[in-house]
């Protein structure tokens, strides 16, 4: 039997028609005689009635939730409307019922309103995304994705693919490893990001590039981290970061319209990395909200030891948060000294008097420079300058949470641009790249001669607080790709080990490059409104790593380990 209609499509105009669906049991009521089903497709719900006299009766007396139907009817109006659904009006009287295939009591309510657990929803994930919440937002998704697509080609971009089975070249998080069985001893490493291949795409005069890329770390995860992840990877030739900015901003722009019908206001707003710091505590700040961080080093000549001397004195004014009590400044500087904070000092500015763990030790004069108004709240943390930002920046988040100081539904883009080309790690007295080895320098000779002080051609795009997108211009020239490679301390067998082949290319006239990726599946996270990027995965693993359907990762059998030459540890 053919379905005529969706089960959210029927309404007031098709009373008396004959129609065909299919579908889930969502609901089964018996009612005085009256069955009432719910039958469900991921459009929506329609309202099938059995009555006792009808020959498929004893067939709807059978029927669970979850069964799968076939159902043919007369369209009729409903007695009791329910205006929250689409077909509220109408039901569907029976004439015909079959149960195509039965179904177990499922072990999850299949409903948007589910009560299980995170872990048993991932086991029964078949289950979970037959949930009307989950499948709107993996349509979402394929919306997200097609819309950016669409953009990307219209632009003259060519979709193209790269390998997944590839080169370990560890430059950042670990590589998951593949052992090949031809080449005993010997692994590929499935890729953290396509970098190398999309460079080479260059090379080779492709010019526009774009793919919706899987991508694999595996390091440590948290609420907006997978170990596997989808990237819209971009690159293109003969460029700098005024032709990347205005493309990706063109592709989000296009893509909020489309999807969500929100207009986005160009251009997006730009600061510098030091700045981000400097205010916000972060390299990703959340722009929804003001609370700036403030410098009050000058107090470190006071004679408070905690202050005393200290390289930066740094905090944030609460206004209205007077009220906190002392447990929870407690819980207060466990957070700041889990991210990597010295300590928390605070001071309170009520009924004209300041009160709090370091009043006492200012003087009336440095109490007032601190400009508090009635209620104001003063967190203060001395210590390094990073740390401070990075106890700040967390504390500032936490306070908007807690005060309901952010907007929902609001999406505020930010560029963070003048970066640091490296990091100095001074007890090892080494230099790392900041986004990776292929970042180009603004100038080639502050590298050659100054390194910590040389700047690089990058820019993150960030939105309402995450990162979701990052990119550089990158070295094209294999005097200054070299001169990297030494100044992070590669030797010559490294170079030639890790990325021989990639040096090899760049002496076969690269022209000028750069691109960006944007994280799809954080894109996705932001523009349907959840917080956990589980949501908007299909099929995710857990916080441990552990996919809780498959039960992986797990054993192998002896016999695949010898094949692939592997001994495995006790």
């Amino acid at each position: 039997m053919k379905y005529t209609h969706h089960n959210n499509e029927l309404n007031i105009k098709n009373i008396g028609q004959e129609v065909y669906l299919k579908g889930w049991a969502a609901k089964v009521r018996n009612l005085g005689g009256l069955i009432f089903i719910d039958l469900r497709d991921r459009f929506g719900l329609t309202q099938l009635v059995v009555k006792p006299e009808n020959p498929f009766y004893d067939i709807a007396l059978k029927i669970r939730n979850e069964f799968v139907l076939e159902a043919q009817g007369k369209v009729i109006e409903r007695e009791n409307k329910n205006k929250n659904i689409n077909t509220g009006e109408i039901e569907v009287e029976v004439s015909k019922l079959t149960i195509l295939n039965t179904a177990e009591n499922p072990p999850i309510i299949v409903s948007d309103d589910t009560d299980a657990l995170e872990d048993t929803r991932l086991k029964y994930r078949y289950l979970d995304l037959r949930r009307p919440v989950m499948q709107n937002f993996l349509i979402k998704r394929h919306q997200i994705t097609q819309a950016i697509r669409s953009v990307l080609v219209d632009e003259g971009f060519y979709e193209l693919e790269t390998p997944i089975l590839g080169k370990s070249t560890p430059e950042g998080a670990r590589d998951y490893l593949v052992p090949s069985r031809i080449f005993p001893g010997t692994f590929y490493a499935l890729p953290q990001s396509p970098q190398i291949y999309k460079q080479l795409f260059m090379v080779a005069g492709m010019e526009k590039y774009f793919q919706v890329a899987r991508c694999f770390r595996d390091e440590d995860l948290r609420a907006d981290r997978q170990p596997e992840f989808t990237q819209i990877d971009i690159e293109q030739s003969f460029v700098d970061q005024e032709d990347i900015i205005p493309l990706v901003e063109k592709v989000l722009v296009k893509t909020f319209k489309k999807v969500l019908n929100v207009d986005v206001p160009q251009p997006f707003a730009r600061m510098s990395y030091q700045k981000a710091l400097e205010l916000y505590g972060s390299d990703k700040p959340d722009m929804r909200y003001e609370m700036l961080i403030s410098d009050y080093t000058y107090l470190n000549q006071i004679e408070l030891p905690l202050f005393n001397g200290k390289d930066a004195i740094r905090g944030i004014t609460l206004e209205n948060g007077s009220t906190i009590t002392r447990k929870r400044i407690d819980q207060l500087a466990l957070l700041v000294k889990k991210n990597h904070g010295e300590a928390l000092a605070y001071i309170k500015y009520s009924e004209n008097q300041y009160t709090g763990s370091v009043a006492k030790f200012l003087s009336e004069e440095q109490l007032n420079s601190l400009k508090l108004k009635e209620n104001n709240m003063l967190f203060i943390v001395p210590g390094q300058f990073s740390n401070v930002s990075s106890a700040l920046g967390a504390l500032r988040i936490e306070l908007a949470n807690e005060f309901k100081m952010i907007q929902d539904q609001v999406y505020k883009f930010l560029w963070v641009v003048d970066w640091p080309l490296l990091e100095y790690n001074e007890e090892e007295n080494s230099f790392s790249a900041m986004h990776h080895p292929f970042t180009s320098p603004v100038d080639a000779e502050v590298l050659r001669n100054n390194p910590k002080d040389a700047m690089a051609k990058a820019y993150d795009i960030v939105l309402n607080g995450y990162e979701i997108g990052g990119g550089s211009i990158r070295i094209h020239n294999q005097e200054v790709q070299r001169l990297m490679f030494d100044t992070l301390g590669l030797t010559e067998a490294d170079i030639t080990n890790r990325f021989g082949f990639f040096v090899d290319a760049l002496k076969y006239g690269t022209p000028p490059h750069g691109g960006l990726a944007l994280g799809l599946d954080r894109v996705v996270m932001l523009m349907t409104g959840t917080t956990n990027i589980k949501d908007v995965v299909a099929f995710p693993k857990t916080q441990s790593a552990k996919d809780m359907m498959m039960q992986a990762p797990s054993d192998v059998d002896q016999k695949q380990l010898d094949e692939l030459n592997i001994k495995v540890g006790k």
